[in-house]
């Protein structure tokens, strides 16, 4: 079975919208979990334009493990320690994106990546690295000993030519390095299905689109027929 991570980024943007305190991402986490999400994943951002520091504890204590997607940066690391939650996402972060724009380059940032993956792992917390489809940043992450990698789906799910094949590759090199493979990144209901089929695949992570669709038919439902879509046969 492949897990579902269900992110709850932007029910917290609807909240934020109106300074309020509704709607709740930890009650919208609550229900994901009660129909089928095996875990919750939150990116605490530097400009904390969704999910807030106060939001991070409350969301661990849930009964699914939590994700943290962050930037590698020291404020980040300091706050993952102190927090300890399941895994811990790294990925690249700019202040002007509307989203996540693509995979982090580990490879280029190897030396200061190693320190950081290092006192995550001493803390006991999984790290996983966010990366596009390329052999370079798997070997890499494979080095710098994160035990997961997260395969950026945005081109693919743009409509890029040749990036579903680009995936199927990669994932390949992933079980080849001995690494857990997940992926995400503007997957819907009507693209997830080869994604789900990458060999080796553990965890699918999807957020906008669920948060979205829930609009029509409530989160509940949706998170139970993308469970449903990612593993049916």
């Amino acid at each position: 079975m492949i897990r579902l991570g269900v992110n709850i980024d932007h029910v917290a943007t609807l909240r934020n919208a109106r300074g309020d305190v509704y709607p709740d991402p930890v009650e919208a986490a609550r229900l994901a979990i009660q129909w089928g999400a095996d875990g919750i994943t939150a990116h605490l951002r530097e400009d904390r334009r969704h999910i807030r520091d106060a939001d991070m504890p409350r969301l661990k204590t849930l009964s699914a493990p939590l994700n943290f997607e962050m930037a590698a940066t020291s404020e980040m690391i300091r706050i993952a320690c102190l927090l300890r939650p399941h895994a811990c996402c790294l990925v690249p972060e700019k202040r002007a994106e509307v989203t996540t724009e693509g995979g982090l380059d580990v490879a280029g940032h190897k030396e200061i990546l190693a320190p950081k993956i290092a006192r995550l792992k001493d803390a006991g917390i999984r790290v996983s690295l966010f990366i596009d489809p390329d052999t370079r940043q798997i070997e890499t992450a494979a080095e710098l000993g994160a035990p997961v990698v997260e395969l950026h789906t945005g081109a693919y799910a743009q409509g890029k030519e040749g990036e579903l094949e680009r995936l199927c590759q990669a994932a390949d090199t992933v079980t080849k390095c001995g690494l857990e493979l997940h992926a995400g990144h503007g997957l819907t209901y009507d693209n997830v299905q080869p994604i789900a089929k990458l060999p080796g695949l553990a965890e699918l992570n999807i957020g906008h689109f669920l948060i979205s669709q829930a609009v029509f038919d409530g989160l509940g439902p949706t998170v139970r027929k993308m469970k449903y879509l990612i593993n049916c046969p």
